[in-house]
């Protein structure tokens, strides 16, 4: 039997690929496993050379978050950035503002309330597709940031629905595990045209689904 590479052998390899990383797809186990918890197991500078890989791959993508597994690495770690909303109607009623770049490691989260928000949603490791998801408006964030800083922290909105997508990643869950799959569409004509919308109101009552 071949050797299982390490976690360490595993960054390595992939520092020294492509750049922006090659984004694996949905049917990859790595996307099916909960990641190994991140305890020191690379050396700072390594780590720090990881994240930036990570960051300019989901610039490139382009995408509002990615979480290691998704180029391969199965360690609990994610990034997030998100410019905000173009459309102001968008921004309000999807409570979508500019999220400043932040690192998630060992991320967890809890539903603060029952109150959730239902929107479209889609996945670099799921290309070509998006689906109605009904998320927590709101959640309860631990874990730390890439410095060991403890997080503990109530996120809200679009925030914090990139907070479950990207940790859900990290506990072995795709987004369409949960989304509303009449709901599903491509991104391109008129399912692109559907999920731009600020509220899934005219998807839901074209496609036969429930919006919430």
């Amino acid at each position: 039997m071949p050797d299982v590479p390490t976690v360490t052998e595993l960054v390595d390899r992939l520092l020294a690929g492509p750049d922006p990383a090659d984004i694996v797809q949905a049917g990859h186990p790595v996307l099916r496993r909960p990641a190994l918890r991140y305890d020191g197991q690379l050396d700072d500078a390594v780590l720090a050379d990881l994240l930036a890989l990570m960051r300019r791959t989901m610039h490139a993508a382009p995408g509002v978050g990615l979480a290691a597994p998704q180029i391969g690495i199965p360690l609990a770690i994610a990034v997030l950035e998100d410019p905000g909303a173009r459309d102001s109607e968008v921004a309000d009623l999807r409570e979508r503002p500019a999220l400043p770049y932040r690192v998630l490691v060992n991320p967890r989260y809890a539903p603060v309330d029952d109150e959730r928000a239902t929107f479209y949603e889609g996945c670099l490791s799921v290309r070509g597709w998006q689906a109605v998801v009904a998320r927590h408006r709101r959640v309860h964030l631990t874990g730390q940031d890439e410095t060991g800083r403890e997080l503990d922290e109530v996120v809200s909105g679009w925030p914090a629905r990139i907070v479950q997508h990207e940790t859900d990643h990290l506990l072995g869950t795709l987004y369409v595990d949960r989304a509303e799959m009449r709901s599903l569409v491509t991104d391109d004509g008129i399912g692109a045209a559907l999920a731009s919308e600020p509220t899934p109101a005219t998807a839901a009552r074209v496609l036969g689904f429930d919006a919430g």
